[in-house]
């Protein structure tokens, strides 16, 4: 394709009578005039902006929509979920351990051992004791009189009953004799005043009566040794009796003073079998508290045995923000800027509340919240510090605000909105709330820029400039 050159442009222009007419009116004006306009308007300008408010200077932050979520942020540590504590169980000297923390025993392993030759010796005194006393027991069984010797002592009391019995009737026949010879000597004596019969034979009848009285005589004196004899059988199986019942109360003692070594043998020879410490669970040694050989009582805690497999966190928060806490909440375990959280949840909060002196030396009532993790564990043990957030409510597509933008206003929550260089105060509705962001329900829309950390020279309609 060739190239055509372009057309010469003409060197000289007529100008316009326009041009012209300006051009003589400014030869017209003097250069004294100009300049003093110039300065005129010059001076005008530096009093406008003399005046003019200059613009505060704000940050500023915008009104955007993502996900939102309130967390209570504490401090908690973890915790072998059965830990178990192992005391000596009887008093004596402690062998040295040779466990050390981090070692795994299986459940039934020997964990320490206690001297059990003070309990043997004292395991052999008792029965010693024991045989004595039982000794001493059959020594006091045999002085009891025989059943023999009782039944003895009942004949004889039978037999006395009957010669008893067998004298008061002798008593009451010679009584009745006695009363005929009486009668017999009147009547005689009758008869011999009359000549009926000799004198002798009232006399026969007089001593008739007379041998007849010292026979009722003596019935009654044969009587009363019977009665006597009674009661003497009588007392003789009381005192039979006495004696067999009068071991009854040494008896008891011995009984009670065997039953007492009974019960002493028995806690010895348990305590001799306890000897040799066993552990309860398989696990690892978590803490090993008396590790050298020394005499330890009983009750003495030796050293701590867990699974630190199976932990769980104890977090310790406000009771005012334990109230928001539920069960099964999300918990979230900082490792850190480059590690992602280790999640668990939250199994329990306990029901009972504490007090705690914080680092500022005031007293707050704090609430243990028990978590379990959810996520494996591989760096954890038992009793390890972590930083540990509780989700009490989440938000997937939420409108929020950065936290610093909003402020008081009467009963009310209000930010500063920037409009054309102004900020204007608007009136708001906030939901949920986290330690940075905040949940706007009505007053804003996507993309405001709001003021950040609003100062009290900000003012409704007052000009700003974002930093």
């Amino acid at each position: 394709m060739k190239l055509l050159p372009l057309p010469d442009q003409p060197t000289h222009r007529k100008p316009s009578p326009e041009t012209e007419g300006l051009s003589k009116r400014l030869r017209k004006i003097s250069p004294k005039w100009l300049i003093y306009s110039v300065i005129a308007l010059a001076t005008f300008v530096f009093i406008v902006q003399a005046f003019r408010p200059t613009p505060i200077p704000v940050d500023t932050g915008f009104v955007s929509w993502g996900e939102l979520r309130v967390t209570v942020n504490a401090e908690g540590k973890t915790r072998v979920r059965d830990r178990f504590t192992i005391s000596a169980p009887v008093d004596g000297r402690l062998a040295r351990i040779e466990l050390d923390e981090g070692d795994k025993i299986k459940q039934g392993d020997v964990v320490a051992r206690i001297d059990p030759l003070p309990l043997t010796s004292s395991v052999k005194e008792a029965l010693g004791r024991l045989a004595e006393w039982q000794a001493q027991r059959q020594g006091v069984a045999t002085q009891r009189p025989k059943e023999a010797n009782l039944e003895q002592a009942r004949q004889r009391i039978q037999a006395a009953i009957a010669n008893q019995r067998q004298a008061e009737a002798r008593v009451v026949q010679a009584q009745a004799a006695l009363e005929q010879a009486r009668r017999d000597t009147q009547r005689a004596q009758q008869l011999q005043a009359s000549g009926v019969i000799p004198r002798k034979d009232w006399e026969l009848a007089e001593l008739n009566q007379t041998t007849k009285a010292k026979e009722l005589e003596a019935a009654k004196l044969t009587a009363k040794a019977s009665a006597n004899e009674v009661e003497v059988a009588q007392a003789a199986l009381t005192v039979l009796q006495q004696e067999k019942s009068d071991p009854d109360y040494l008896l008891k003692v011995y009984n009670a003073r065997i039953a007492s070594v009974e019960a002493e043998l028995a806690k010895l020879k348990d305590e001799a079998a306890r000897t040799d410490i066993h552990s309860p669970v398989s696990g690892q040694v978590l803490r090993v508290q008396k590790k050298s050989a020394q005499y330890v009582t009983s009750g003495t805690p030796l050293l701590d045995i867990g699974n630190v497999s199976n932990l769980e966190l104890v977090i310790d928060v406000l009771s005012g923000d334990a109230t928001k806490i539920k069960p099964n909440d999300q918990i979230l375990i900082d490792q850190g800027t480059e590690n992602k959280a280790i999640q668990a949840k939250v199994r329990y909060i306990e029901p009972s509340a504490f007090t705690k002196v914080s680092a500022l030396g005031v007293e707050e009532q704090r609430v243990n919240v028990i978590g379990d993790f959810t996520d494996k564990l591989l760096s954890f043990g038992d009793a390890y510090r972590v930083d540990v957030q509780i989700v009490v409510w989440d938000g997937k597509d939420v409108l929020k605000v950065p936290l610093s933008s909003l402020f008081r206003c009467g009963k009310s929550w209000c930010t500063f909105v920037v409009n054309n260089g102004k900020a204007y105060r608007r009136q708001i509705e906030v939901g949920q709330r986290s330690d940075f962001e905040a949940e706007i329900r009505r007053g804003l829309k996507q993309g405001e820029v709001i003021i950040l950390h609003p100062s009290e020279q900000i003012d409704d309609g007052k000009r700003v400039s974002s930093r």
